[in-house]
């Protein structure tokens, strides 16, 4: 293996970090992950430790390797979106934990910020709703609760940016401090008619230029790893060096994603599963005003011209099931609930809306509180665990509502990926509740793969988009991976699906604010 030519796709998610060698043929070769810490300070806050974020993505390199240096040509990121850092330049020490994309501390700004009247102004550039989920008001917080820390931003000594551009700023060694586009569209500032920080934006949110990264396009030559010589002897006790290897794709996982999926003509959509749900259809040249709740944004980019995508996040997904073993202790693990899921006949006209932190697209409630509806006595755990996984598929199902309203047009089929879509369960409930087809790929690691195919385009490992297709048509599995790709094809009629989605629908008001 250690003369295989290889990309290093850095995948930075909200609760790990996945390290993947993809090979030229576009299997993934190799996998290593690594954990990292959730805190919950107050109710609704979530943070990270950004050094704790770095260690685990060495970490989860460093499981990659065997003794000899592989022939690593290329580096890609993909990171968790929005989470806000705020670090010293010269230290290159964050002066806060990262604040996380589900946090939703900034609730009362953004509420102030609407009654101010300049909600409709920062959608029309930013394709956004004013939502404590973006960045913009999570870095305008730090610099107002820090110090001293908005006198040094203005002076440019603090830098911002999101998960990459932390990871990126690290991998360089501190010197380079640039972001993507579609990494810059979550921002609340970055204008996605013009691709540029927005002046008026940035004066809204009362945050300075200074300390704002450069914007590129998701395939692009964004600088070069360096580390100091017998580093990975030093820390690790390996002879590995990745001194000298260009870091040429960085893409929000989302949109990573989309770009794994291979999703790249107008009208083709994906659902990624992971701690929450994130469905994107891509609208190429088209930027679609909305009006149903879902977000405007900016997809992967191989040149300066933008390719846009609507999208719907759903906030909590796989996290509710996290809960489900880690909250109230019914499940042992993720793994067992498909089987829960399936050795009974329905969820016994119980429903879970997991709105622990707020509902996301397409109603936008901040406020908005979980619950367990439809209890009676004979109610059981079973139709719980089952009601957890089945309110994904409703949270999803919503989204492409929406989509299907704005485009005029239909989806015909839904690419999926993450880690909840190897439930067979989940998927096939998510295809009867939508009645279309779902499909699911053999290798569900679509985020870390689109991170590598645009390091690898950007490099010319790929000539195309084409070539890429024919390799994912055939693409193999990770060895230690026995899902297979498969096709859902809805199973229940039009009215069964109609009755579920109306009963769910009155679950939702339920518990809206």
């Amino acid at each position: 293996m250690s003369n295989t030519a290889c990309i290093l796709s850095i995948d930075q998610g909200t609760t790990g970090t996945t390290a993947l060698l993809v090979d030229v043929e576009g299997n993934i070769i190799a996998r290593g992950y690594q954990e990292f810490t959730q805190y919950y300070p107050h109710p609704g806050w979530v943070e990270h430790d950004p050094d704790e974020i770095w260690k685990a993505t060495l970490q989860a390199i460093d499981a990659l390797f065997e003794d000899n240096p592989l022939n690593i040509v290329a580096i890609g990121i993909a990171n968790q979106r929005e989470t806000t850092l705020v670090w010293d330049r010269e230290t290159g020490k964050s002066i806060h934990p990262a604040i996380v994309w589900q946090c939703r501390r900034t609730a009362d700004m953004c509420a102030s910020l609407e009654k101010n009247g300049v909600a409709e102004e920062i959608k029309a550039k930013t394709g956004l709703v004013l939502d404590p989920y973006f960045s913009g008001t999570k870095v305008a917080w730090i610099l107002d609760h820090v110090s001293g820390a908005r006198e040094r931003a203005e002076r440019g000594e603090l830098a911002f940016g999101t998960v990459d551009t932390w990871l990126l700023w690290k991998l360089t060694d501190r010197a380079v401090h640039k972001t993507d586009y579609t990494n810059a569209s979550r921002t609340l500032l970055f204008n996605i008619n013009n691709l540029s920080w927005d002046e008026t934006l940035l004066e809204i949110f009362n945050v300075p230029k200074a300390m704002l990264p450069e914007v590129c396009p998701s395939a692009n030559n964004f600088g070069t790893a360096n580390f100091y010589r017998n580093f990975w002897l030093e820390t690790f006790g390996k002879n590995i060096s990745l001194d000298g290897i260009p870091i040429t794709g960085i893409a929000g996982d989302q949109q990573a994603a989309l770009f794994g999926q291979l999703c790249t003509n107008p009208g083709m959509a994906k659902n990624t599963y992971g701690t929450g749900c994130f469905l994107m259809l891509n609208t190429g040249a088209e930027k679609i005003e909305t009006k149903t709740g879902l977000l405007t944004t900016l997809a992967c980019s191989l040149d300066e011209n933008p390719v846009y995508a609507l999208e719907g996040s759903v906030f909590v997904a796989g996290a509710a099931v996290q809960w489900l073993r880690d909250g109230i202790e019914i499940i042992g693990s993720a793994q067992e609930t498909e089987e829960i899921a399936t050795r009974i006949p329905d969820s016994g006209g119980v429903f879970v809306v997991p709105a622990f932190t707020g509902l996301g697209a397409p109603y936008w409630d901040p406020e908005a509180r979980g619950a367990i509806l439809g209890l009676t006595r004979g109610s059981t755990r079973d139709q719980i665990v089952r009601a957890t996984l089945e309110s994904i598929a409703y949270q999803s199902a919503d989204v492409v509502t929406a989509m299907v309203s704005e485009t005029a047009g239909a989806i015909d089929r839904l690419r999926v990926d993450g880690g909840a879509a190897a439930n067979d369960f989940l998927m096939q409930f998510q295809a009867d509740i939508l009645g279309i087809d779902v499909e699911r790929p053999a290798q569900i690691e679509s985020t870390g793969l689109g991170a590598a195919y645009l390091a690898g385009i950007t490099t010319g490992i790929w000539n195309n988009v084409e070539e890429l297709e024919t390799h994912r048509s055939g693409q193999a599995q990770f060895a230690t991976n026995a899902l297979k790709a498969r096709v859902f094809s809805p199973q229940i009629d039009t009215d069964q699906r109609n009755q579920k989605l109306s009963q769910w629908k009155r679950a939702v008001q339920r518990v809206m604010s």
